[in-house]
C-alpha cells in the first residue's frame, strides 16, 4: 500500500484550505503538514512536468496532492516497461508460464474504479492525457504482444531513451507496405517449400531442417536489406547446422542445383579444400542486390559440428577486415551470429565472445545475435537445460537489449530485426533477437522426437507452418488473394524439380569458392606420405 494513501481518503477542500494557510504562514500549521507542503513545493520547483502536462498552480496544489495516483500510474508504466516481457505472447506452441510479473492494478494502489479517470501520465507513452483504461490498453499492445522487450537494465541514458521511444512509438506505428508483405510471404514460401522438397526427395538424409523456424529466412533478408540502407557494405554470418542449407539456398544464393548435386553424391570430398564431417559445413560467399538498389557482400563462415565454435572466427574476420579494408569504420561490416537456444545458454564460448565484445582490442562495432529458439536442445527440454528465465540472459552481462519474438508472426520478427539493425548501426553495440519457434522433426530427420517430448510434439504435428499462418493473416486482411500462396508454392516447387532434373541428367563439377581458388596450388598431404620416411640430416638408427 502507498505511504500516501491517506491523501486519497482526505477532504480535498480541507487540504486546500490548509495549504492556503501554510502559504501565508508556514508556522501556523501542524509540523507534519508543514513538512509535507515543503516537500510538495520542492517537487514542483525541482522536477519538470511531463510533455503535455500543464503546470499546476499553487491554488490547485491540494488536488494534486490528493491525486497521488498520478505517481502510481507512472509506477505502473515503469513496471510494464521493466517486466511485461514476462507476459508477452512469444510462444507459438506452448502456453506462457506465469512468472508473476506484478502488474496488477492493486500492486500500485489502483483499482477498477480508476479506469475511467484521466491521467497526465499518458504523455509518458506518447498518447497525451488519457484514461487509465486507455493507458493500460496501450501498454498491453506495446509490451504484451508478439514481442517481449527486455531493455530496462540498459544503463546508458542515451541508449535507454532511444530504446524506449523507438519501442513505444514504432511498435504502435509499424505497418509493412503491401510490397514488404509480399516479399515476406515470398521468402517464407521459399523456406517452407525448399525444406519440404528436400524431405520428399531425400527422405532420411540428414539436413537439420529449419522447419518450424522458417521465419529465419525473411529475418536475415531484412537484416541485409536494412543494413544496406544504413551503410553496411558487407555482412558476415556465423551459424551451426540447423537451417544452414536453407540459408545457403535462399539467402546466400548458392544455386539449388549445387545443393542437389551434393545430395546426389556427385561432389567429391577430396576436392574440398579443407576438412569437415558434413558437406554443408563449408562456407560460402556471394554478392546480393537489395530492393533499395545497394550491393552487399555476404559471407557464411565455415563451421564444424561444434555449434558456437564459429563465433570468434566471425568476430575475428570482421575485426581484421574492418581494420584493413574499411579504415576501422565498424559500420561498414556487420557480424550476425545465429545461435540455438540450448547452445547460446550452455556453451562457454558464447560467454567468452560476449565478454570480449566491449574490449578495445576486440570490439567489432556490435553484433546482431539471432537465436533460433526451438525450445529443445537435441532431446532436452529447456526446463532441464538451464536455470535462467531466458536462453539469452548472457546479454545482461553487457547491457545488451533483448527482443523476444514469436516466430509465427513474421511481421513482428521483421520489426525486431529492423530494430536490431538500427540499434547496432547507431550505437555500435550488441543486441539479441530471441525468435521463439519450434522444431518440426527430431534433432535430425532420423530421430523420433515423440519418444522424449510426446506432448509437445502432439501439438507441433497439428500446428501449421509459419507460411500458412502468415498467408491466412494476409487473406483475412485482404492483402493477398487466396490462391497466391498456392501459386507461389507450385511455381517454386516446379523450379526446384527442374534444377534437380538437370543434376540427375548431368552432374555438376565442383565449384571452388574464391578463397579455395587462392589455395588450390598448396600441396596437401596424401595417405602415402605417411608411409615414406622423409629424408633428413639425421642418420637412421
Amino acid at each position: 500500500m502507498s505511504n500516501y494513501s491517506y491523501l486519497s481518503n482526505a477532504d480535498p477542500k480541507a487540504i486546500e484550505a490548509l495549504y492556503q494557510q501554510y502559504t501565508q504562514d508556514p508556522s501556523s500549521v501542524d509540523e507534519g503538514w508543514k513538512k509535507f507542503f515543503e516537500g510538495f513545493d520542492f517537487a514542483q520547483e525541482s522536477f519538470p512536468m511531463l510533455p503535455g502536462e500543464e503546470a499546476t498552480s499553487k491554488k490547485s496544489a491540494a488536488s494534486v496532492l490528493v491525486s497521488d495516483k498520478e505517481v502510481q500510474v507512472r509506477n505502473l508504466i515503469h513496471a510494464y516497461r521493466t517486466r511485461a516481457h514476462l507476459r508477452s505472447k512469444t510462444n507459438p506452441v506452448r502456453e506462457r508460464r506465469d512468472r508473476k510479473p506484478i502488474l496488477d492494478l492493486e500492486d500500485f494502489g489502483l483499482s477498477e474504479a480508476d479506469l475511467n479517470t484521466e491521467f497526465n501520465s499518458g504523455a509518458e507513452i506518447g498518447i497525451g492525457r488519457a484514461t487509465l483504461q486507455k493507458i493500460i490498453d496501450s501498454l498491453k499492445y506495446i509490451y504484451e504482444g508478439a514481442v517481449g522487450f527486455e531493455y530496462m537494465s540498459v544503463r546508458d541514458p542515451e541508449k535507454l531513451k532511444w530504446l524506449r521511444e523507438k519501442i513505444e512509438k514504432d511498435a504502435l506505428a509499424f505497418k509493412p507496405s503491401h510490397d514488404q508483405r509480399t516479399r515476406i510471404l515470398t521468402k517464407l514460401n521459399e523456406a517452407v517449400v525448399f525444406e519440404n522438397f528436400l524431405h520428399t526427395k531425400y527422405l532420411g538424409q540428414k539436413r537439420f531442417s529449419l522447419e518450424g523456424g522458417e521465419t529465419t529466412i525473411p529475418a536475415l533478408d531484412t537484416i541485409i536489406n536494412k543494413g544496406a540502407e544504413l551503410g553496411v557494405e558487407e555482412v558476415m554470418i556465423g551459424m551451426a547446422h540447423r537451417g544452414r542449407l536453407n540459408v545457403l539456398a535462399n539467402i546466400m544464393g548458392k544455386t539449388y542445383e549445387q545443393i542437389f548435386n551434393e545430395f546426389e553424391g556427385n561432389a567429391k570430398p577430396d576436392l574440398t579444400m579443407g576438412d569437415g564431417d558434413v558437406k554443408y559445413h563449408m562456407g560460402f560467399s556471394s554478392q546480393v542486390d537489395t530492393p533499395s538498389g545497394h550491393k552487399v557482400e555476404i559471407k557464411l563462415a565455415p563451421n564444424p559440428s561444434h555449434l558456437e565454435a564459429v563465433n570468434p572466427v566471425v568476430e575475428g574476420f570482421v575485426r581484421a577486415k574492418g581494420d584493413a579494408e574499411y579504415n576501422k569504420d565498424r559500420s561498414k561490416i556487420l557480424p550476425v551470429l545465429i545461435h540455438g537456444d540450448a547452445a547460446v545458454a550452455g556453451q562457454g564460448i558464447v560467454y567468452e565472445v560476449v565478454q570480449m565484445s566491449q574490449l578495445k582490442g576486440y570490439n567489432t562495432g556490435g553484433t546482431i545475435h539471432f537465436v533460433i529458439n526451438n525450445q529443445v536442445g537435441f532431446t532436452t527440454d529447456f526446463d532441464d537445460a538451464r536455470s535462467s528465465v531466458y536462453c539469452t540472459d548472457v546479454a545482461k552481462m553487457i547491457d545488451a537489449p533483448v527482443l523476444h519474438v514469436n516466430g509465427d508472426d513474421p511481421e513482428a520478427v521483421v520489426f525486431c530485426v529492423q530494430f536490431a539493425t538500427e540499434y547496432r548501426q547507431k550505437f555500435g553495440g550488441d543486441i539479441f533477437v530471441d525468435m521463439v519457434c519450434y522444431r518440426r522433426h527430431g534433432h535430425n530427420e532420423s530421430d523420433e522426437p515423440k519418444f522424449t517430448q510426446p506432448n509437445l510434439y502432439n501439438i507441433i504435428s497439428k500446428h501449421p507452418n509459419p507460411r500458412e499462418v502468415y498467408n491466412k493473416k494476409l487473406i483475412d486482411m485482404g492483402e493477398v488473394e487466396g490462391e497466391l500462396a498456392k501459386k507461389m508454392d507450385q511455381e517454386f516447387r516446379g523450379l526446384l524439380q527442374d534444377r534437380l532434373n538437370m543434376v540427375k541428367q548431368q552432374p555438376l563439377p565442383y565449384v571452388y569458392q574464391p578463397l579455395e581458388e587462392e589455395w588450390r596450388n598448396l600441396r596437401r598431404s596424401k595417405p602415402e606420405d605417411f608411409d615414406i620416411s622423409p629424408e633428413t640430416g639425421v642418420k637412421q638408427a
